[in-house]
């Protein structure tokens, strides 16, 4: 693998090319996004998301539909959403003490980073492909002061750089749509010490539909990313001693989020592809908790 010198916030690094075309599309492509629905709902506390969110819109909060303040209410109530989501991830990784490592596998730009170390007090490492992504991380870590406990760095999440067996817990939030499932989870088998918790929260097609609907596929197009099965995710998951604790259909919870973005000035034009894809069916959005045997 070949490596390239950038410059983060913590100065000059030499950092792992992409192993693939593809990873260097995807790496590419979140270089260059940079969707106000990601930075402007992100400006209202500085916890930086790249997830959905879930939990019942609070409509008092919104005000009434000619107030001159609505819109920025209806960002605050969506980052509101997406931290509640972030929290519930947190929930299902059980007990973790000060002194353990989480990782992050797909990490953005650190939002839940920041909240799992301010929730546990541990050490918390991210992985991306995106050198923009991990730059933006690292500095909103320093400039919480959390740097020394709080790390982004650019790596393929398929070969992460932790020793076997040392890390507690780790995740992916809507990030394991861009790899192999097997792969993935035997990446993840690995880094984990046994009784490591691992969670999931993503959006898969659900194999009771039969094949991925045309919204689906519209997805997968506008996200330049490959959504697995339910089935798939279970399946990977056995193959490499991650034995689910929990699976959770978060699909009702998500729904308000999707209604209340669609009338918000911050859609990208995917909104309609996610709620009738719900609606209907052919799309889920699961977390999966799972225990390293």
């Amino acid at each position: 693998m070949s490596l390239t010198d950038i410059t983060t916030a913590n100065g000059t690094a030499p950092i792992p090319g992409p192993a693939t075309p593809y990873q260097g599309d995807i790496a590419r492509y979140w270089d260059h996004e940079a969707r106000p629905v990601n930075l402007r709902l992100g400006d209202v506390d500085g916890l930086y998301h790249h997830h959905y969110g879930i939990g019942d819109v609070d409509h008092a909060s919104l005000g009434e539909p000619d107030d001159s303040e609505r819109e920025k209410k209806v960002i605050a109530e969506l980052h509101r959403l997406e931290s509640a989501q972030a929290d519930v991830l947190l929930d299902n990784l059980g007990a973790v003490t000060p002194d353990a490592t989480l990782v992050d596998a797909g990490c953005g730009r650190g939002g839940s980073m920041v909240m799992a170390h301010q929730r546990f007090g541990c050490k918390v490492e991210g992985v991306t492909l995106s050198a923009k992504q991990a730059e933006f991380a690292n500095r909103r870590a320093k400039e919480l002061g959390i740097q020394d406990s709080v790390r982004s760095r650019v790596c393929n999440m398929l070969d992460m750089p932790f020793a076997t067996g040392s890390v507690a817990g780790s995740w992916n939030n809507e990030s394991s749509m861009y790899v192999d499932l097997h792969d993935l989870f035997a990446e993840h088998s690995r880094i984990l010490s046994v009784g490591g918790r691992y969670v999931t929260i993503t959006g898969c097609w659900n194999p009771i539909y039969g094949q991925p609907s045309k919204w689906v596929s519209q997805i997968n197009a506008h996200f330049e990313c490959n959504i697995h099965s339910r089935r798939e995710y279970l399946r990977a998951m056995a193959d490499n001693r991650l034995v689910p604790q929990a699976v959770i259909d978060l699909t009702p919870a998500t729904l308000p989020y999707w209604e209340l973005r669609a009338t918000s000035s911050l859609v990208t034009g995917i909104e309609e592809a996610f709620i009738s894809s719900y609606k209907d069916g052919s799309f889920q959005y699961l977390l999966i908790a799972a225990d390293r045997v």
